[in-house]
C-alpha cells in the first residue's frame, strides 16, 4: 500500500474513534465528577467501603489549600512506598529471582511513576519484580493519572462555582471516583482487546528457545496486557519490557498499534468535551478541542513528511527513513505514535526516536516544549490548556484596556501571577538543567554521540540532552536513545525535574481554582473578549506558539535545527 494512503486510513480511524467516543464519554466524566447534591451519583459499594476504610466525609469539600496538601501527601506516601518496595523486592514473593534496587534507580524510578513521567533507567525485566511491576507501578499508572484527571475536575469547578467559600471539591473522592468509575473499566475493555492480539499476560519469568543459530535464548515474560492498557490509557508510558511498545509482547499488530494510539488519546480528547458540559457552555469545550487539534495536525503533518523522505545512503536504499522503526508498523504508524506519545504525557514509544531525521526528531520534542498540551496528558493537558487561554484573554484583555475576563471570572493580578508561574516552571527546568548538564566535563562520558564543537556529533549529543531534561519536566518519560543516564547526577537532576515539573504547576493550578472560586462572576459586556469561535481559537494557538518560540528558540537552534542544517 501507498504510505500516503496508510497514513491516512490511520489517521481517519484514529479520528473516527475520537468521535465516536467524545461525546458519551466526555459527558460521562463530567457525570462522574458532578458534585451538587442534585445530581451527585450514589456512590459505589466498594466506594462506600474505601471510605469508611480511610475515614473519608464524602459529603465534605477542601479550599485549594486542603486539595493540594491532600495531593501532595497522598503523593509523598505512594512515593515512599514504591521506593520501599522496589529495595526490598528480593525478599518477597513473585521476585522472579531478582535482589533489591539500587537506592539511586529506586529514588529515581518512585519518583517517576508517581510523577506519572515513568522515565526508565533501567532494563525492566531484569531489575523489576513481578511483584513491584503489578502491586507498585501499575497501582501508580492508575492513580497518578487519577491525580491529573482531580486536578483538572478542581480548576474547572473553580471557574463554575460563584462566590463561595473557595472550596474546589473533595481530592479523596475524585481520585476514588476517577480510578474505579473511569480508568478502571475503560482499562479492562482495553486489556480484553490487546489480548485477543497477541499481547501476553504472564507471572512466569520466562522461557528458553533454541535459536537458529543452535545457541540458548531466554525470553522474559510478563503480565503485559494489563498493564500495557493503563500505561496507554492513563499517558503513563512505562514499559513493562525494555523495548517498551515497540516489543512484539507489548504491541504485536498494527491493530493493536491502533489500539495504543487511540488508548493514548482518548480520555485527554474526551475531557475537553467534560470541561465544556461541566461549565454549561460545550462552545468553549470545543474551541479549546480545535486548538489542540490544530497543534497536533500540524506537528504530525512535519512529523510523517520528515520520516517519509530520505536522507542518506540508508534511507535512499530503504526510500524512506526506516532506521529504528518496526517494520511491522511503518513509517504512518511510527510517526502517529510518535506525536501521540509526546504531544501527550505519554512516554511509550514504539520506535527509536534518536534515530528520527533531525526534523522529525525535532518535531516531537517541539510538541512537549509547547507544554504538552496539545491535546495534552490525563487532566494535565486540559488545565494547561485552560492556564495558557488566561494568558491569552489576559493579553487580549491589554489590547482593548479592559480587565480581562475569562467565563465570568476577573483575571487580577493574582490569577495572572498563579498562571505565569504555573507556565515557567517547565522552561526553567529545561534550561537550567540541561545548561548545566553540558558545561560538566563529568556527563561528556555519558553522551553517546559527542565529539568537536559544531560537528553532527556533537549537535545531536546536546539534542539528546535538551530531550532528556524536556521528557522530565514535562513528566513525559520518552527519551533519545544514546544517552546514558544511570550516573548519581542524571538519577538525581532527572528525578527532582519530574518532581518539581508535576508538583509546583498543580499547586500553582489548585490556587488559581481557589481564587477563582471565591469570585462572584461578572456579566458579558461590549468590552467582553469572547473565549469562543475562530478569533479566540487563533490566539491562544498562537499565545501557545510564541510562548514556546520565545522560550526555546535559541536550545532548538543549537540542537535540531542546527542538525537540521548540516
Amino acid at each position: 500500500m501507498n504510505p500516503a494512503v496508510a497514513a491516512g486510513l490511520q489517521i481517519a480511524l484514529v479520528v473516527a474513534v475520537l468521535a465516536l467516543a467524545y461525546v458519551p464519554l466526555g459527558d460521562y466524566m463530567a457525570r462522574v465528577y458532578t458534585t451538587d447534591s442534585g445530581t451527585q451519583w450514589k456512590d459505589l459499594r466498594i466506594e462506600s467501603l474505601i471510605y469508611r476504610l480511610c475515614r473519608i466525609d464524602p459529603r465534605s469539600e477542601q479550599t485549594w489549600f486542603g486539595y493540594a496538601a491532600s495531593v501532595l501527601g497522598f503523593s509523598l506516601a505512594s512515593a515512599l512506598f514504591l521506593y520501599l518496595l522496589q529495595r526490598v523486592q528480593g525478599v518477597l514473593p513473585f521476585g522472579n529471582g531478582l535482589g533489591g534496587v539500587s537506592p539511586a534507580v529506586a529514588f529515581n524510578t518512585a519518583i517517576s511513576f508517581v510523577a506519572n513521567t515513568n522515565w526508565q533507567s533501567y532494563v525492566p525485566e531484569t531489575t523489576m519484580s513481578h511483584l513491584t511491576q503489578s502491586a507498585g507501578l501499575a497501582v501508580q499508572n492508575f492513580v497518578s493519572a487519577a491525580v491529573g484527571m482531580s486536578v483538572a475536575v478542581a480548576l474547572i469547578r473553580g471557574l463554575v462555582r460563584v462566590g463561595r467559600g473557595g472550596e474546589i471539591g473533595n481530592f479523596w473522592v475524585d481520585l476514588v471516583r476517577g480510578t474505579l468509575r473511569i480508568l478502571l473499566p475503560l482499562a479492562f475493555v482495553i486489556a480484553l482487546i490487546l489480548l485477543s492480539q497477541g499481547v501476553i499476560q504472564s507471572y512466569r519469568s520466562g522461557f528458553t528457545a533454541t535459536g537458529l543459530d543452535g545457541q540458548t535464548l531466554t525470553t522474559a515474560l510478563a503480565p503485559v496486557a494489563s498493564q500495557e492498557a493503563i500505561k496507554e490509557l492513563g499517558t503513563n508510558g512505562g514499559g513493562i519490557l525494555a523495548a517498551n511498545s515497540a516489543h512484539p509482547f507489548e504491541n504485536p499488530t498494527p491493530i493493536s498499534n491502533i489500539v495504543e494510539i487511540l488508548a493514548i488519546l482518548l480520555i485527554p480528547v474526551a475531557l475537553t468535551r467534560t470541561f465544556g458540559t461541566m461549565i454549561g457552555n460545550r462552545k468553549q469545550g470545543l474551541t479549546v478541542l480545535a486548538v489542540m487539534t490544530a497543534l497536533f495536525g500540524t506537528l504530525l503533518a512535519v512529523t510523517l513528511a520528515a520520516e517519509s523522505g530520505t536522507r542518506g545512503v540508508a534511507a535512499n536504499a530503504a526510500g524512506a527513513m526506516m532506521e529504528g522503526k518496526e517494520v511491522r508498523f511503518g513509517i504512518p504508524g511510527s510517526a502517529l505514535f510518535a506525536v501521540a506519545t509526546t504531544g501527550t504525557s505519554t512516554g511509550a514509544v514504539n520506535s527509536a526516536h534518536d534515530s528520527m531525521s533531525p526534523l522529525g526528531g525535532g518535531a516531537v520534542l517541539l510538541n512537549m516544549l509547547l507544554g504538552e498540551i496539545a491535546p495534552g496528558g490525563v487532566g494535565t493537558g486540559l488545565y494547561g490548556m485552560l492556564v495558557l487561554a488566561m494568558i491569552a484573554v489576559f493579553v487580549g484583555g491589554l489590547l482593548v484596556g479592559r480587565t480581562p475576563e475569562f467565563l465570568g471570572k476577573k483575571l487580577g493580578r493574582r490569577e495572572i501571577t498563579l498562571a505565569a508561574l504555573s507556565v515557567l516552571v517547565m522552561p526553567a527546568l529545561v534550561l537550567t538543567g540541561t545548561a548545566i548538564t553540558v558545561i560538566l566535563s563529568s556527563t561528556t562520558g555519558y553522551l553517546g554521540n559527542s565529539g568537536d564543537p559544531g560537528t553532527p556529533s556533537a549537535i545531536h549529543g546536546f539534542s539528546e540532552v535538551l530531550y532528556a531534561f524536556t521528557s522530565a519536566s514535562n513528566n513525559n518519560g520518552s527519551a533519545f536513545g544514546g544517552l546514558t543516564v544511570t550516573s548519581d547526577w542524571f538519577q538525581a537532576s532527572l528525578g527532582m525535574c519530574m518532581l518539581l515539573g508535576r508538583f509546583l504547576p498543580i499547586v500553582f493550578v489548585l490556587a488559581l481554582a481557589g481564587s477563582l472560586a471565591t469570585q462572584r462572576r461578572t456579566p458579558a459586556g461590549a468590552g467582553t473578549l469572547p473565549t469562543t469561535g475562530v478569533a479566540f481559537a487563533g490566539l491562544l494557538t498562537g499565545t501557545t506558539v510564541l510562548v514556546a518560540a520565545l522560550t526555546f528558540f535559541p536550545a532548538l537552534a543549537l540542537g535540531p535545527i542546527a542538525e537540521a542544517l548540516q
